[in-house]
């Protein structure tokens, strides 16, 4: 397959830098800088919308050599195996995070946002303004997955 660049639009700023502490990210504030390169009126009517889409790179976790076979989730051996795709954790192809947070003000290129499960100096590869036409509706998940996250948002 064909691979791909992507350089990131700004980076994460706030009070979190210990990536092993995944829980409690319900009250955590953080800040995305925007790149210069997008000037000043990038987030321009941003404002206007109660959450975007954060999409981001773990970017201080490795990935795995080997992803054919499933693994516990999150470590746990208490939960099922789950293929890769199956899972959101860090330790997965390209990276790739993505997370749907509260937009707290906008100000020039500096987005704050609540709930972003980032650490500060994550890079940030795009924003997308959350729209109810794009939501799923009826969600369905094993019972394992509402307990496992219980503690995952809360503040």
């Amino acid at each position: 397959m064909p691979s791909f660049e992507v350089t990131p639009i700004g980076t994460v700023r706030n009070n979190r830098t210990d990536v092993q502490h995944t829980d409690n990210w319900g009250a955590v504030r953080s800040t995305i800088i925007v790149d210069e390169r997008f000037g000043e009126k990038c987030l321009q009517g941003l404002e206007g919308f109660s959450h975007v889409e954060v999409l981001f790179v773990f970017d201080q976790f490795p990935e795995h050599d080997d992803y054919r076979e499933p693994r516990p989730y999150r470590g746990r051996s208490d939960l099922p195996p789950v293929g890769v795709f199956a899972g959101r954790g860090p330790r997965r192809p390209n990276r790739i995070g993505v997370t749907c947070c509260a937009i707290e003000s906008v100000d020039g290129r500096e987005l704050t946002v609540v709930g972003l499960d980032a650490v500060s100096g994550t890079p940030v590869i795009d924003l997308k303004p959350a729209m109810a036409e794009f939501q799923a509706e009826n969600i369905r998940q094993p019972e394992w997955v509402s307990r496992m996250m219980s503690e995952y948002f809360q503040p």
